[in-house]
């Protein structure tokens, strides 16, 4: 799935985490993640890196994709509280500045 902020190109491969254990993996099996790449966490609504090798910008989104907050989350720590937050996208850190808190995010088959 491609994600698309403004009519621009984000990620060109994020795939989707549906169901707990999806969810409960998330990157933990990763060394590190693409410059393109991104995992949507499916209602989702806090996140932690414990046994991350690296570390992660996570969006927080409600259940319309609106952008609520974001933030860059290191290895062992967890992620903020945000009110409303349906679904979680982490991407490569860095990668977030792309998108604005108040966007909506749009994902492509």
């Amino acid at each position: 799935m491609r994600l698309l902020n403004n009519n621009k190109l984000i990620a060109s491969s994020v795939k989707v985490a549906n169901s707990y254990i999806t969810r409960l993996v998330g990157l933990l099996d990763r060394k590190n993640i693409d410059e393109n790449e991104g995992l949507l966490l499916i209602r989702c609504s806090s996140i932690h890196c414990f046994f991350m090798r690296f570390t992660i910008d996570t969006v927080y989104l409600s259940k319309d994709m609106e952008v609520l907050y974001k933030e860059t989350i290191k290895p062992w720590k967890i992620g903020k509280f945000v009110k409303n937050t349906y679904n979680i996208l982490e991407l490569k850190e860095g990668k977030s500045k792309e998108i604005t808190v108040g966007d909506i995010l749009y994902f492509v088959e």
